[in-house]
């Protein structure tokens, strides 16, 4: 299709391209009933609308070609073909009069399926010459496929400290130096955008965009789970059996936490509120599991309070274990 047989699908139905499949659905309709032949006889504009809106809405009704022709326009049903394994390298079968021009070719194919860098097929990453961060594990940086210019990619490593309190890092792209603020509450796999600071296009002379991909190193003591941040508690068997206060560390320091007698080991106490921060400034909980752990060594006394204890205990935990057979 050359570009001055464009269709714009949304305009045809009057919808914008954040409208919903019910919108979309609810615009055609419409259409369709006032340019319909039946009610329409003998009017050819009526007609050739009527067409115009059945072919939008099939476009646009189906998930996979309305993404297609939101990402590559009057060339989505090219840009299909080339998906299904056809290399648009390939000039032998290309349809060189669906373009204006010869450069319209040349900016299509190369801005929206990825052009060599500058100088060559040079990859950028955080060991090239001119591309790194200030305190940052990173990964290479990727080419990403951008119409308007070429965006990065690089994954980087935070602590925890830094993910939970949000840190101020420096990163160099070539001979550029900005300043980046990761904001609080970073979670593993966050993506931070950093609008016109990706690679410049030779072809549309714009740039695309930088994502800083976030990781965070392990910690000892925290995991996440989902939303919430998760933790192992160790409590001594006679703490299991009476209860007792114990102080257990969240992100902003320990608070106290009263343990219920009889508790099992492996049963987790939730502490509201003190787990990972939300972008919004509210708090996750904090999910502590509770272990029992018995002591490696023990002193004489401990041990003869221990066997009488035992010699006095009425309690059988493998009580139900009798009733197991095959």
């Amino acid at each position: 299709m050359a570009a001055t047989d464009f269709r714009d699908y949304y305009a045809i139905l009057g919808v914008n391209k954040t409208a919903s499949a019910d919108e979309i659905k609810r615009a055609y309709r419409k259409l369709a009933r006032q340019y319909h032949p039946d009610m329409n006889p003998g009017d050819k504009a009526a007609e050739a609308r009527f067409k115009e809106v059945n072919e939008a809405y099939e476009v646009l009704s189906d998930p996979e070609k309305r993404k297609k022709y939101d990402q590559f326009g009057q060339y989505w049903k090219q840009a299909g073909s080339w998906a299904g394994g056809a290399s648009p390298t390939d000039f032998g079968s290309f349809d060189f009069g669906r373009y204006g021009s010869f450069d319209e070719f040349i900016n299509e194919l190369l801005g929206r399926f990825g052009s060599p860098p500058p100088g060559g097929g040079r990859s950028y990453s955080s060991s090239s010459p001119g591309f790194g961060f200030d305190g940052f594990d990173t990964g290479g940086f990727s080419n990403r496929q951008n119409p308007a210019g070429m965006d990065l990619e690089s994954n980087f490593t935070l602590s925890l400290a830094e993910a939970f309190n949000g840190v101020q890092k420096r990163l160099s792209v070539g001979n550029e130096v900005i300043d980046v603020r990761i904001p609080r509450g970073a979670k593993p796999g966050t993506k931070i955008r950093i609008r016109g600071k990706g690679q410049m296009s030779p072809y549309s002379s714009q740039r695309g965009d930088l994502y800083l991909k976030i990781d965070i190193r392990p910690h000892d003591f925290f995991k996440f789970d989902g939303d919430n941040l998760t933790c192992n508690v160790p409590i001594a068997p006679d703490e299991a059996v009476l209860g007792a206060m114990v102080d257990i560390p969240t992100p902003e320091g320990s608070v106290t936490v009263n343990v219920p007698p009889g508790v099992r080991s492996g049963q987790s106490l939730r502490l509201k509120g003190k787990g990972w921060v939300t972008p919004s400034g509210d708090r996750t909980d904090l999910m502590a599991k509770v272990i029992v752990t018995s002591p490696k060594s023990i002193s004489a006394t401990e041990r003869e309070l221990y066997e009488k204890i035992r010699a006095q205990r009425t309690f059988d935990p493998r009580e139900n274990l009798r009733s197991v057979v095959l």
